[in-house]
């Protein structure tokens, strides 16, 4: 595609990033289950529904219940998180506020280690959508949120359409199959194969970024006029992106 005609025309209002896998590097359950030493199957559960099936209440589940993990370890997947953050994020974020684009999270991770993190990256807690977690007065496991979107097949699609009603011009970022289910809601859908590279993501997005860095959605999610109200700084970040692009680190189809 030529650089002539893939520039958005007209300024979007709202961002939505993906968490894990995304906005950082890791995937938080996987990370709770090698604590756990079920780290080898729960992995293969997550990378069936990021890469072949999709999310569903049962897998969600079976996780859980072969970790039951502990409150005190949930949390530390938020420092986790942080820890791990894709590179430039922050840069990224910020550009998008300072030009009135909201900044969302929708994820299937676990909420209290996404609030943390969302909160780390300036996102408020009520543009955090993610799923409950139940403990004891022990910090022991007892159950999830049965009723979170996140949770079952097109649960990401229902948040982005409650979102629709404030947002007209939206961009989404993500990296797995429940993340492409919202492609055709929104205006400009850009995978991410940075963290967790999936042929089947990457072969039906017409963007899709390949290297471990967010800094191509600046032009991605820009318009040309956008681009003339930012500061040298930012124009730093934003020629990074580009040069990610003109070296072909970005698919553009």
């Amino acid at each position: 595609m030529s650089f002539l005609n893939w520039f958005l025309t007209s300024p979007l209002d709202a961002v939505i990033f993906d968490c894990d896998g995304t906005l950082s590097t890791i995937e938080g359950i996987n990370e709770l289950a090698n604590l756990y030493h079920v780290g080898h199957i729960v992995q293969r559960l997550t990378e069936d529904a990021m890469g072949k099936q999709g999310m569903s209440e049962e897998l969600y589940e079976k996780r859980l219940f072969l970790i039951k993990p502990q409150k005190k370890d949930v949390a530390a997947i938020g420092a986790a998180y942080i820890e791990h953050r894709i590179p430039s994020i922050e840069n990224s974020i910020e550009i998008f506020q300072r030009l009135n684009k909201t900044i969302y999270i929708i994820s299937a991770g676990l909420k209290p280690a996404v609030i943390p993190f969302g909160q780390f990256l300036k996102i408020p807690s009520d543009h955090i959508f993610a799923v409950d977690i139940h403990f004891n007065s022990r910090g022991e496991y007892l159950d999830f949120d049965h009723h979170s979107p996140m949770i079952q097949k097109n649960g990401k699609r229902i948040i982005v359409n409650q979102l629709q009603s404030k947002h007209h011009r939206m961009a989404y970022i993500g990296d797995g199959l429940n993340d492409y289910e919202v492609y055709n809601q929104v205006t400009r859908f850009v995978g991410f194969g940075g963290a967790f590279y999936r042929e089947s993501i990457e072969k039906n997005c017409e963007f899709y970024i390949k290297t471990c860095d967010l800094t191509p959605l600046i032009p991605l999610l820009l318009t040309q006029q956008e681009k003339l109200l930012l500061s040298s700084q930012e124009i730093k970040v934003y020629e990074q992106g580009m040069n990610a692009i003109r070296q072909k680190q970005v698919k553009i189809s």
